[in-house]
This record gives structure tokens, sequence and C-alpha cells, in this order.
């Protein structure tokens, strides 16, 4: 009850400032505070624009022609980045592309998604898939379930980022339309990134501090 009270009590004072009462019509919105949504082009321009906007945030990328050619990408990502254990989602694509098969022939440690936070966040790579990607802000967007637990993609201090065309998105409301039923999503632009008071940027304090996007046919 105190807190109901309490917020009535800012309500009026907003009202009584901008001289409303609770029974107001709300004003129509300016013809010029409208922005069109965007276009789409093909996906290739799509894609480029994706990966351009990754890569101005400090993000990498890669593009494979063929599914084949992922066991090597994974490779070279593992010695790159002195991998030695590993988390992934748990969903029918990434075992389709034997993701896990192959970071264990590489001799990387799973653990499994499920396992404590601190066991998680003790990981040096996550690896997901997306179900969004908008290429105007290079941002990817992760649904939660069962199957794509968020600590995945939050905790290690490196996200791999598994996608496909067919996740791209010309605009945020469309997006907000096919993910309005998620109880959860993530969304990512570029590496963690955190400023103290005097603007001191951080990269990797409060999420991963390196961030992969690789697409897939």
């Amino acid at each position: 009850m105190m807190a109901n009270t309490a917020r009535e009590e800012m309500l009026d004072k907003v009202r009584a400032a901008l001289k409303r009462t609770a029974d107001s019509s709300v004003a129509p919105i300016p013809a010029t505070a409208r922005i069109a949504p965007r276009t789409a082009g093909n996906a290739e321009a799509e894609l480029a624009s994706l990966f351009s906007e990754i890569e101005k945030l400090g993000g990498q990328t890669q593009r494979l022609e063929n599914k084949a050619d992922l066991e090597a990408a994974l490779r070279e990502l593992v010695a790159t980045e002195s991998i030695k254990k590993a988390t992934l989602w748990q969903t029918a694509e990434l075992k389709a592309w034997g993701v896990e098969d192959a970071l264990r022939s590489i001799g990387v440690g799973i653990i499994s998604p499920y396992a404590s936070n601190r066991e998680v966040a003790e990981c040096d790579l996550g690896v997901t898939g997306a179900d969004f990607a908008l290429p105007e802000t290079g941002t990817l967007v992760l649904r939660s379930s069962i199957e794509q637990p968020r600590t995945v993609s939050l905790l290690p201090r490196v996200h791999l980022a598994l996608i496909r065309p067919v996740c791209l998105r010309a605009d945020l409301h469309q997006v907000f339309e096919e993910a309005k039923h998620a109880g959860y999503f993530v969304f990512v632009t570029g590496p963690s990134r955190t400023a103290d008071i005097e603007l001191t940027v951080t990269v990797g304090v409060h999420g991963p501090k390196t961030l992969c996007v690789i697409a897939l046919p």
C-alpha cells in the first residue's frame, strides 16, 4: 500500500508540472518523431553490414563456406585464445554441427552448461547460436531456455556465436514481435564494456572479453 501511495504522489507531481490530470487525453505523437522501419537488403549485404558493425565494436568475425570448415575454425580459435575448457548450448543445431565433438577432439574439456555459475565462469569459451541478428547495430539476440542457458554467453571470457543468415532481421521491432513470448533474452553488442564515473572503459569485467561470430551457410 505504501509503495502505491508513493507512486501516486510521484505521478501527481509529474502531472502538476505538465499541467495535466489523470483524465487528460494522450497527445498524438508528432509525425516528425516517427522513424520508418529499416528495410533489409539482400542477405549478402546484410551479413556484411552485421560483420562490419561487430568489428567496429572490437568483435571478431569469420564466414565459412561450408560446415566442414568449422573444425579448423574452432582449432584456430582454441589456439589463439588458449582455450582449455568450454561450455555450450544444448541445441539440436549445435549438435548437428558437431561442435562439442570437435572441441573434444582438439583437447578442450567440456563443462555442462547446467553446472554451477562458478564452474561455467571458469570456462574459457562459451559457444552459442543466435536467434536474431541486427546488422544496423551489430547486435545478436539470444533467447534463454533450457537448451540455451544464458550463462553460456555471459560468464566465460570468450563468447563464440555461430549464426546463419536466416537469423538476420532488418529492424528491432521484428525481433520484439517474434520474441514477445520469450521469458528472457540477451542482447549482445560487442565484447562486454564497463565505464567508471571517470568514463574509463574496461573490457571484460562484467561479461566476455572477446566476442567471436562465425557465419555458417
